[in-house]
């Protein structure tokens, strides 16, 4: 657990600060105490994804240094839509789309961070709880008149848009003024003295900082991490096509587990620094090893044990990881039920009564695993099919012999890498 003194030196050894706000000055205060800091997460879609991640972590890092978090569920702000890092406008939500967004994101922000009761117990807000009993000109008096058009326009987030092909509209344009009052509100209701967030959010953090200093007359702090980016350079966000989220309806374990396996090697330690709460120490001695035989993927697994078993939970990055063993060549008599229900999630599932298992050709000709009945002696002959790991014998004409993995599946495996999932019905 580091302490206070060494969090910010932990923080630039793992490449998480982009910008801040004086930095011997935020140093100093995070040494002399306890602070409130929070982190936003507008609910634009139902679930958030792995580009928030660094903002949760973060959140827990400062928690476990001892300072309280503070997640901010955007219920207000969600409502508008952040222009920051992005080419065009976002779809505006309804407020029931929006509240079932909420709810779920709710669970996701409360999972890496601990609310027990104590003095760094997490808080979750919702900036809509202040902001829709305000009234447009109470508003615009007492937010917007502390804050100049020159101002706004001089934020990079809103040129960029300004100069693009689709403009800015006022509604997302009004947004850096929902998120200043938010960190206004927060300093004067709750302590909270600093806000984080994505690089693009450097202007809205200032915007922040300055209300607090104009309308309260105290100090703020403010501190952005660079974007969390894919290989090709974008951002990893819900926008983007591929997007890897937090939720296990959208994107299962296994395949949250196989991106991070995936990683090319100049990417993993930078992930591991991001991603982990592993200390920087441990990681350098991890990437010497890694580097060491890179075939072995240490680093990746190492990466992808610890992000996963952080969102999905130690049992389900163990089972993805064994389901992932066999589904590389490993041997699937070893797997647990948790491993083989998640083999069944990923790979083509037939249910099946325990007679049909007599008849192994009609097995694999009714999988799909071979075109004709011909075809799959064919196959058997060649030798080029497997049955729960084992290589099926060219006089082997039925799997009922074969035990059932946990007395539920049979594995049917066409040369390397071609797998069909059989469940017996219980009945």
């Amino acid at each position: 657990m580091l302490g206070a003194m060494d969090l910010f030196d932990d923080l630039q050894a793992r490449g998480l600060i982009h910008d801040s706000t004086d930095r011997t000055a935020l140093a100093e205060r995070l040494s002399a105490g306890s602070i409130s800091v929070y982190v936003g997460f507008d609910p634009t879609a139902d679930s958030l994804h792995a580009g928030n991640l660094v903002g949760q972590v973060m959140l827990r890092r400062f928690q476990l240094a001892g300072h309280k978090p503070f997640p901010l569920a955007g219920g207000a702000t969600g409502m508008v839509g952040d222009p920051g890092g992005r080419s065009d406008e976002r779809n505006l939500l309804n407020r029931e789309t929006l509240q079932a967004n909420l709810a779920k994101i709710k669970v996701q922000l409360e999972r890496l961070l601990d609310f027990s009761p104590g003095p760094q117990q997490a808080e979750l807000v919702d900036n809509a709880t202040w902001t829709e009993p305000m009234g447009v000109l109470d508003f615009l008096r007492d937010v917007g008149k502390h804050m100049t058009v020159n101002q706004m326009l001089a934020k990079e987030s809103v040129k960029t848009r300004i100069e693009s092909e689709h403009g800015l509209s006022f509604t997302e344009f009004s947004y850096m003024l929902l998120q200043a009052n938010d960190f206004r509100h927060l300093r004067e209701h709750h302590g909270v003295e600093m806000q984080m967030g994505g690089s693009d959010q450097w202007g809205n953090i200032t915007a922040g900082i300055d209300q607090i200093r104009r309308r309260l007359g105290v100090a703020s702090f403010g501190l952005t991490w660079p974007l969390l980016t894919r290989t090709d350079g974008q951002k990893m966000g819900k926008s983007v096509a591929g997007a890897l989220w937090l939720d296990p309806d959208k994107t299962s374990p296994y395949q949250f587990r196989q991106y991070w396996m995936q990683l090319p090697d100049e990417d993993v330690e930078r992930f591991l620094l991001q991603l982990t709460l592993r200390p920087v120490a441990e990681i350098a001695e991890l990437m010497t090893e890694h580097r060491g035989d890179p075939g072995k993927r240490l680093a990746q697994r190492a990466l992808a044990a610890d992000v996963t078993a952080m969102v999905h939970g130690r049992a389900a990055a163990i089972a993805a990881e064994q389901a992932a063993g066999v589904l590389f060549g490993g041997d699937p008599l070893t797997a647990s039920i948790e491993a083989l229900e998640v083999v069944a999630s990923e790979v083509p599932t037939t249910m099946v009564e325990r007679a049909d298992l007599a008849d192994l050709v009609a097995l694999l000709v009714r999988t799909g695993l071979a075109t004709s009945n011909g075809d799959a002696r064919r196959g058997i002959q060649q030798r080029g099919f497997r049955v729960n790991g084992r290589q099926v014998d060219p006089s082997q004409t039925a799997v009922h012999t074969e035990k059932p993995l946990h007395n539920r599946y049979i594995l049917l495996r066409k040369g390397r890498s071609t797998f069909h999932l059989l469940e017996i019905s219980p009945t």
